[in-house]
């Protein structure tokens, strides 16, 4: 058995009705003030009005940064920090999809180090411990709540890339399923998609430790069992509370082991034609995995039978069964299977715009069971045209 590390983030809360012990939990920081960063359409539920009541109630002054877009920009964390510095913010409450909890992570450690986000894009290279942060996810996908990266583009390059450093660990994660019971059945599939591709990619990839295996084979059984509940019966509390333990079950596995090569394919998508990450993600995973799983097929097998798969007599008909159970999944869910479905027409100097920018996210590549080149990359992306 290889030698390996296990790191998981702060304390966590988990449950129906959680987030109302938010100002008790801010109050063990010691905070004075608190910025609050979410994104406008979270705003308009009333989830961002809500966090701030709890908090004035525990004593705490508050300012609200909810400016965050999809696929949030280094400018957009920037503010956010020159926001939080303005205020004099002690804490950092961040409350919304991954987009959010990013920027709610980068900004607490832009308060604290010199410097734009952009600087810090890479492996390490936070200097200073941010400010305590608070995470609430209303989506179960990301689990950003889990894991030490803020994934920011820079628009003016169509580059994707993440904050990637223990720093950006949460101090406490509130886990209310509550919050997820207003997210529509395309949110809900994509953001899924999302937290089942994090295990996935872990269980299959080639940093698995039997400390990740622990997480990424209960996210990926939970995927399997309720996602399709959660996002045709939206308000279904034991299938969304399946899915936020999925979410940060398949979180941890990332955090341990990593991810593959369909998160370096699908972030061009993101930067380049601002597909959404989980979506993007959910439409790329059967065509790389049907060019990975002849690398690792007992792997494969394992996660077809995780997905409730009754798979044949050999091993690589039980491997090949996983590309099936992927698209039966995403077809199921109604998401897109293809580039033409979404409207996007790839020409050839664009193609090789993503080819380089998929490359250039080497960790995740260098993780893949088969190793990728630009050759294949192409290809992969050709086939998901459709």
């Amino acid at each position: 058995m290889q030698s390996f590390s296990m790191r998981l983030s702060g304390r966590v809360l988990f449950g129906p009705g959680t987030v109302a012990r938010l100002g008790d939990i801010a109050r063990t920081f010691g905070a004075e003030k608190a910025l609050v960063v979410s994104d406008p359409n979270v705003e308009r539920l009333g989830h961002v009005n809500r966090v701030c009541e709890l908090l004035q109630k525990a004593g705490i002054k508050v300012r609200a940064f909810a400016e965050v877009e999809p696929d949030p920009s280094v400018e957009t964390a920037d503010k956010a920090a020159d926001v939080a510095k303005d205020f004099g913010a002690s804490l950092i409450v961040g409350i919304g999809g991954g987009s959010s909890l990013d920027i709610a992570k980068a900004a607490s450690v832009l308060v604290t180090n010199p410097g734009g986000a952009a600087s810090y894009q890479g492996l390490g290279l936070v200097k200073n411990a941010g400010l305590p942060k608070v995470l609430i996810p209303t989506t179960a996908g990301t689990g950003s709540e889990v894991t030490f990266t803020a994934v920011l583009i820079r628009k003016k390059e169509g580059i994707k890339a993440g904050i990637n450093d223990e720093k950006l660990y949460a101090d406490y994660a509130i886990l209310d399923p509550e919050l997820t019971l207003s997210l529509p059945p395309r949110a809900t599939a994509s953001t899924g998609m999302d937290a089942f591709i994090h295990a996935f990619e872990a269980y299959v990839g080639k940093s698995a430790t039997p400390f990740s295996d622990i997480f990424a084979e209960s996210a990926i059984k939970r995927v399997g069992r309720w996602l399709r509940v959660a996002t045709w019966d939206g308000r279904n509390l034991e299938a969304r509370c399946e899915m936020v333990l999925a979410s940060y079950y398949g979180g941890a596995a990332l955090a341990n082991a990593g991810v593959g090569a369909c998160h370096a394919l699908s972030y061009p998508l993101g930067g380049i034609f601002g597909v959404p990450h989980g979506l993007a993600n959910a439409l790329l995973i059967s065509y790389v995995t049907r060019h990975s799983v002849m690398a690792n097929p007992e792997r494969y097998a394992k996660a077809a039978i995780l997905l409730g798969r009754e798979c044949g007599a050999s091993l690589r008909d039980a491997a090949l069964s996983c590309v099936e159970a992927l698209e039966e999944l995403v077809s199921d869910l109604g998401l897109p299977r293809t580039l033409k479905d979404l409207g996007i027409k790839i020409e050839e100097g664009r193609l090789r715009e993503m080819v380089k920018g998929a490359m250039a996210v080497d960790r995740p590549m260098a993780n893949n069971p088969r190793p990728f080149d630009e050759e294949l990359c192409a290809k992969v992306y050709k086939e998901a045209i459709g």
